[in-house]
């Protein structure tokens, strides 16, 4: 079988894709359709917490399978309580809402705000800031949050009522929440679409102050760098602040589509009966996949991710090509003398899989990969950059 031309044929073109046809996985290798081994950097884009067909999390997701694979939720099932629970203690929040994606993890955050907002202080109580360079995802409502002009094209009009601050920028920021009724504020600690750049500490902290002054709630978009991969739990935790709402997917449930909305003590009841929902928001074998996942990001594996993170930067920093390193824990971008898309195929050439942040090389891998397999690939990386 032709799969390229076939997936030319029957597929949306909608994404430029690698000439890789993935078949089979284990741990932090996959193979190709004629047999090639790669080590995968991309995880999937911060999917693959622990790499492809993880024991643990296969047999968590096949016994959930042969007992009740989906049910709606006008029924309880026991495995969405259970992560709630668990989400809810480890975070310091109240309650969860359970969606497919990470876009639609942050529609509801946007809905908690705004609702919030409007309950309390009026329907002109609307405006969400979000920060210039900032992604939240593909949906009409997500597309007008995300602060990059490049997304908004083509599908004019969207959802009106957010404002965009430059990131770092407090001043900025201060004038957008003093000057308009705002609802919330949205940011990701580390811009992931945006070139894999971590928030300064303090204007984090001043958006965290700004929000409980002004009483709007402060919303933390964890779709990429959240479930570990920072090397805390969330990614917020590396700034002293606690948001009223936290948006979570990608890495959540470790392959399976799961999106979580966290919400804090604040806005813990503005969700009622009827005001939102999801056909297959929590569904019950992405749920079981999910505790698998997050009852194993303990003390003992965040800190292998700081020191797997210390590995890459330690094994790139100042060598031939590479001009600089973003990001925080396993999630890195490497900005290269050399076109990135040039590094990336020079990669995929010798066996590793790595992809894209604007002009960075963006580093994803799943937060297990043996130390060994992974400074091999670093090697790999280095040849590439200097070549």
């Amino acid at each position: 079988m032709d799969w390229m031309e076939l997936d030319k044929t029957y597929l949306a073109n909608t994404y430029s894709r690698f000439p890789v046809t993935l078949v089979r996985g284990e741990g932090s290798t996959v193979w190709d359709d004629a047999g090639k081994a790669y080590t995968d950097l991309s995880g999937g884009i911060a999917v693959n917490t622990f790499g492809f067909s993880d024991p643990v999390w296969v047999k968590a997701v096949t016994d959930q399978l042969t007992k009740v694979q989906h049910t709606s939720n006008l029924f309880y099932t026991q495995p969405d309580i259970l992560l709630a629970k668990e989400l809810c203690a480890r975070t310091g929040m109240k309650k969860v809402f359970f969606s497919n994606s990470g876009a639609e993890a942050n529609e509801c955050a946007i809905k908690v705000a705004r609702k919030y907002a409007q309950e309390k202080y009026g329907k002109d109580h609307c405006y969400i800031v979000t920060l210039v360079n900032s992604f939240h995802g593909r949906t009409l409502t997500t597309l007008a949050a995300t602060g990059q002009e490049a997304f908004h094209k083509d599908f004019t009009p969207l959802t009106e009522g957010f404002l965009y601050v430059e990131a770092n920028n407090i001043s900025a920021l201060e004038e957008a929440v003093n000057t308009h009724p705002c609802a919330g504020i949205l940011m990701e600690v580390v811009q992931g679409e945006g070139g894999v750049i971590p928030l300064e500490r303090d204007f984090v902290q001043a958006a965290a102050r700004l929000a409980a002054e002004k009483d709007i709630l402060l919303m933390a978009d964890e779709v990429q760098i959240g479930n570990g991969r920072s090397g805390k739990l969330y990614g917020y935790m590396h700034y002293g602040i606690q948001p009223d709402v936290v948006s979570t997917a990608k890495g959540l449930a470790g392959g399976l589509p799961l999106g979580a909305t966290l919400i804090g003590e604040k806005a813990k009841d503005v969700l009622t009966p009827g005001s939102h929902g999801s056909t297959f928001g929590g569904n019950p074998v992405c749920c079981a996949g999910a505790l698998s996942i997050l009852e194993r990001l303990d003390d003992a594996l965040l800190t292998g991710v700081e020191k797997r993170s210390d590995l890459v930067r330690k094994g790139l920093e100042g060598a031939p090509g590479v001009k600089s390193i973003t990001g925080l824990g396993l999630m890195l971008g490497i900005e290269t003398e050399k076109p990135c898309a040039e590094v990336i195929a020079a990669c995929r050439e010798k066996g590793v899989l790595v992809i894209s942040a604007k002009t960075k090389v963006r580093l994803l891998p799943a937060l297990n990969i043996p130390e060994a397999q992974l400074s091999a690939a670093v090697q790999v990386i280095r040849e590439a950059c200097a070549e």
